[in-house]
């Protein structure tokens, strides 16, 4: 799993490329933490490259949503793949999550 962090003025992008799976879920949970501890609030996902994702998967950006809330602040999915977006729609994250079509369009909604 690749992060790469993009920050675009008060926004921050973190996009991921690979499996979303227990093995790469320590290095996305580090990612998520470094960019809140930074003081971030406003967290773009983009997962256009994310061909996977299992519950370890779940669980960090789960656990990302609650820290993120807890300072007050947002994070938004964009370029989600079609074999993703059904997890998301199987497992109700698609409801605890805004998913939007792409980077500009999740920019926007903050």
């Amino acid at each position: 799993m690749e992060v790469v962090k993009i920050v675009n003025e008060d926004v921050v992008i973190l996009k991921m490329d690979g499996k979303l799976d227990a093995v790469s879920s320590v290095e996305v949970e580090k990612a998520f933490n470094e960019v809140i501890s930074d003081g971030h609030k406003k967290i773009v996902i983009n997962m256009s490259g994310v061909s996977y994702i299992s519950s370890a998967g779940l669980r960090v950006l789960l656990v990302a949503a609650k820290n993120i809330r807890e300072i007050d602040g947002k994070i938004i999915i964009s370029s989600m793949i079609n074999s993703v977006k059904k997890v998301f729609e199987i497992s109700g994250f698609s409801t605890i999550f805004t998913i939007v079509e792409n980077d500009e369009e999740a920019i926007n909604r903050f």
